[in-house]
């Protein structure tokens, strides 16, 4: 494995990170509209076009047996469950408190990382993540303090172990193209949303507020297609438990960015829980130590190949 302090990695780790952080910003315009599995899959619908697209344009093979297998498994775990949980949780609570509940998503995939013998346990990482996590939940503390409906935060928490286990599974696919990898999923992910979303009764209509189709645009062309490319890349070179501390950076982006355009409150507790989740994001994810892998693969992952 790569060391992570690599320029390329840092790039990688940055850009997703904000690019991630207008995205429940993004979904709670788009709930206000639009029901929930039904914005989620016309989403996940339009950018697997895309991505379907400059697969047949970069003449990119289709996968097939276990890796096409994978990549639909990657692809339910990474986009369709998580978001499904997610629309349904932002119809409720403000895009920065479900942001940083999300933080506890390098938390959970270290856990699982560590049970399921992809890496060996290693203090500094909990070290940061307890830190980080701390940070998150001081900046949040004002809206954690709202009344918040139980099966929202539930959601948002099934959401986090998905995520967690994603970021696992899309480490041991074989080695295929980022584009691939995300065009299978998010196809996969789309057909599952759009038939739940039929299952319970969603509106099929298409936005008529210029703010929705604005907040569509951006999940599809930034918030899905590019940012999910630049993530499963990431995952490649970093590995998944400190890939995850996106999500630990992700709220800070997210309550800035809510507070600003929704009307989210924003206190001074940003200014004390900011640098404890840099300080966390530093000691887990940034600061140079021996690999973790409890057995490291003989090739690169998923963004291996070009």
């Amino acid at each position: 494995m790569r060391h992570v302090t690599d320029r390329t990695g840092l790039v990688l780790f940055t850009a997703a990170s904000l690019l991630a952080g207008a995205n429940s910003v993004g979904i709670r315009f788009s709930n206000r509209e639009l029901d929930p599995l039904w914005g989620a899959g016309l989403r996940f619908g339009a950018a697997a076009v895309l991505l379907l697209a400059i697969m047949a344009a970069r003449r990119l093979p289709m996968p097939r047996g276990k890796a096409l297998a994978g990549a639909a498994a990657f692809g339910m775990l990474n986009f369709g469950i998580p978001f499904a949980l997610a629309y349904y949780a932002l119809v409720h609570v403000h895009a920065g408190l479900a942001q940083t509940l999300l933080s506890l998503v390098p938390l959970v995939t270290l856990l699982l990382s560590v049970s399921e013998h992809q890496e060996r346990f290693q203090a500094q990482l909990l070290i940061g993540t307890v830190l980080a996590v701390t940070g998150v939940a001081v900046i949040a503390q004002a809206p954690i303090r709202g009344e918040v409906p139980v099966p929202a935060l539930l959601a948002v928490l099934g959401a986090v172990l998905s995520f967690s286990q994603a970021s696992i599974l899309v480490h041991r696919l074989p080695t295929l193209h980022p584009v691939t990898v995300n065009a299978v999923g998010m196809a996969t992910a789309a057909a599952a949303l759009l038939a739940g979303s039929l299952a319970a009764g969603d509106q099929w209509v298409l936005p008529e507020r210029a703010e929705t189709w604005w907040a569509i645009a951006y999940l599809v062309l930034a918030g899905s297609v590019l940012l999910f490319i630049l993530y499963v890349q990431l995952i490649d070179r970093w590995g998944p438990s400190r890939s995850s501390y996106a999500f630990v950076v992700i709220p800070v982006v997210t309550i800035m960015l809510s507070a600003w355009l929704d009307d989210e409150p924003l206190t001074w507790s940003l200014l004390i829980g900011g640098p404890l989740v840099l300080l966390g994001v530093y000691l887990g994810a940034l600061r140079r130590h021996g690999n973790t892998p409890a057995d490291p693969p003989a090739t690169s992952g998923v963004g291996g190949s070009t």
